[in-house]
């Protein structure tokens, strides 16, 4: 069952679904928008092979960088989060979008979910379109859907990117 704005609001008044820091202008009328936070890891063009199960030293794959904006340049990979730490319930999951506006600009995000029990600032990877574009920090870019599972998991989420804030480089352990 997908989350409208009424059950939202109970999810977040009753402190089971907790988002920091809180807009009220947030909550849409089937979802809840996030902004982009402060800081940017581009991923550097190279011809030396990440290796995936030996990923020590992953950070010389990426510029990291803290602003007000952000340029985003054609077909540029990049790696963004979100102002807002969340923390999800055990019986809510939350499926992942780029607000209409910025897809309309060529902008992509890969598809992506919050699983159950999870909490942190997301980290969500952005491809450019075919011109660049400039971003904004604390603006609106993604939009969450959310749905009550079934049935609470059995298997709470508790992995390697629990709690995480900022841009979290990826983790292959």
């Amino acid at each position: 069952m997908i989350l409208s704005d009424f059950d939202l609001w109970a999810y977040i008044r009753g402190g089971r679904l907790i988002i920091d820091p809180f807009d009220e202008s947030i909550v849409r009328e089937n979802g809840v928008d996030l902004r982009i936070g402060r800081m940017i890891a581009r991923m550097k063009k190279t011809d030396k092979p990440l290796d995936t199960k030996n990923a020590e030293g992953i950070e010389e794959f990426y510029i990291i960088e803290e602003g007000e904006s952000f340029i985003i340049n054609p077909h540029e990979h990049v790696l963004l989060h979100t102002l807002e730490y969340v923390k999800l319930p055990v019986d809510l999951m939350g499926f992942v979008n780029l607000r209409s506006s910025y897809a309309r600009v060529g902008l992509t995000i890969p598809p992506t979910i919050i699983d159950a029990n999870f909490e942190g600032e997301l980290t969500i990877e952005l491809v450019g379109g075919d011109f660049p574009v400039k971003l904004y920090h604390r603006d609106r870019f993604l939009h969450v859907v959310f749905a009550k599972l079934s049935s609470v998991v059995e298997k709470p989420y508790q992995g390697r990117y629990q709690g995480q804030r900022g841009v979290r480089l990826p983790s292959f352990k």
